[in-house]
């Protein structure tokens, strides 16, 4: 069963984006756990271990990610980083609907997929985490990453699963394309 070594939070205020005052503040977060990979070193056609372990996880970095947040999350992603000696499904088993259905529940819904990426990589590698609008996938505005790393994760026998949330769209946004106004009529979205 996977065990967690640690949990490291990232908080990014952005205060002044190309000379101009952000107001409000973007707010960025990233929530990262190194976890044991029980998988590792060996191929296994089940992943149910971290399957199943993923509903307790997502609830873990859920809640924290709605803490750090103010409980105002308007855009989210998600991501993973497998150690060497394991492979990239192990990565995307953290991420499935299980865990991601709890990331849901903490940030108050979410109807469009969450974004996600994952690689393998040693210890101190860091990954671009997709951001998108957590109900409406085409509101460009909210289209965004945050680069998370962790100096010691993942070792060879491990995964980092990290989510991140945002709460507001890209400052100084102007390139067009579905509105959050516009999607949140549209959906009736509130």
């Amino acid at each position: 069963m996977p065990s967690i070594r640690k949990i490291v939070t990232s908080i990014e205020d952005g205060l002044i984006d190309s000379g101009i005052p952000v107001d409000p503040l973007y707010r960025k977060v990233a929530v990262a756990a190194t976890i044991t990979n029980p998988y590792a070193s060996r191929h296994s056609e089940d992943l149910s271990e971290i399957i199943d372990f993923s509903v307790e996880l997502g609830t873990i970095l859920g809640d924290r990610l709605a803490t750090a947040m103010d409980g105002l999350v308007q855009s989210y992603g998600k991501a993973s980083l497998v150690g060497m000696n394991g492979e990239i499904e192990h990565g995307h088993a953290f991420l499935t609907t299980p865990a991601a259905n709890r990331l849901r529940e903490a940030v108050g819904g979410g109807k469009a997929w969450i974004q996600s990426t994952g690689k393998q990589g040693a210890p101190g590698t860091s990954i671009d985490v997709p951001l998108a609008y957590k109900d409406a996938l085409k509101v460009r505005s909210h289209y965004d990453t945050m680069t998370v790393g962790v100096h010691d994760s993942p070792g060879p026998d491990e995964v980092l699963v990290i989510v991140v949330g945002a709460n507001r769209g890209r400052p100084n946004f102007r390139l067009g394309g579905l509105r959050l106004e516009d999607a949140i009529g549209e959906n009736g979205l509130d």
